[in-house]
């Protein structure tokens, strides 16, 4: 029993996610200088309330892609989750010196779908837009799936499907426009190739410092 807890207490790292998210409540709100990085493209895409079935379902994906990799790779557990946790910080410097907005269409019309819509308006200013933290966090999950092999093609295909969908509904629910889009992208490749790297230079040192031990140098 001990060693089945031991096995999974590496989980408890993710703890550290909902200890950083305070800082998005506290920096989700305008001020004097508040930019918008919408463009006209953005102005052509249309709400689609349905999209906020894949918007809601980001957090309960990130958790549970996590917990499959702590399970199936725990090399690409640990990459991805310090990705995202640099990812998150990085993102709320970026609200705090450069906070951008949108403009959400009202809401009016009856229907579950749009009751929870009109849900997360209330509870989630139209701040905090650049970068996605959707879209850095699906994105992310792509990348550790992607590090881990032997995956059964129908979950390959979920989850793509599942990530894509999530990125999209960003921007169906008028949430995001398209730069934050790219900003989570761009973010989650620079960051992912970092860790990696220097991940792998760690356990390369650590060998190296294991066979100087074991030889007497």
């Amino acid at each position: 029993m001990k060693a089945k807890v031991a096995e999974y207490k590496p989980l408890l790292w993710m703890l550290v996610i909902p200890v950083l998210n305070i800082c998005y409540g506290i920096l989700n709100h305008g001020g004097s200088n508040v930019n918008s990085m919408m463009t006209d493209l953005d102005a052509q895409i249309p709400f689609v309330p349905a999209f906020i079935i894949p918007y809601l379902l980001w957090y309960p994906f990130m958790i549970t892609m996590l917990i499959t990799f702590c399970i199936k790779n725990r090399s690409v557990y640990y990459r991805t989750l310090l990705t995202l946790c640099l990812g998150l910080i990085i993102s709320y410097i970026t609200f705090y010196v450069y906070q951008t907005s949108i403009v959400r269409p009202e809401v009016t019309d009856q229907g579950l779908l749009n009751w929870l819509v009109q849900l997360i308006y209330r509870t989630d200013g139209p701040y905090n837009c650049f970068p996605s933290i959707h879209v850095l966090s699906s994105y992310l999950m792509l990348k550790g799936m992607a590090d881990c092999r032997n995956w059964p093609l129908l979950s390959l295909v979920l989850v793509r499907i599942t990530s894509w969908s999530i990125i999209l509904s960003t921007l169906f629910v008028k949430q995001h426009v398209i730069l934050d889009i790219v900003g989570g992208i761009i973010l989650a490749e620079m960051l992912y190739y970092a860790v990696r790297k220097w991940m792998t230079s760690q356990v390369k040192s650590n060998s190296a410092s294991e066979w100087s031990e074991s030889n007497g140098l």
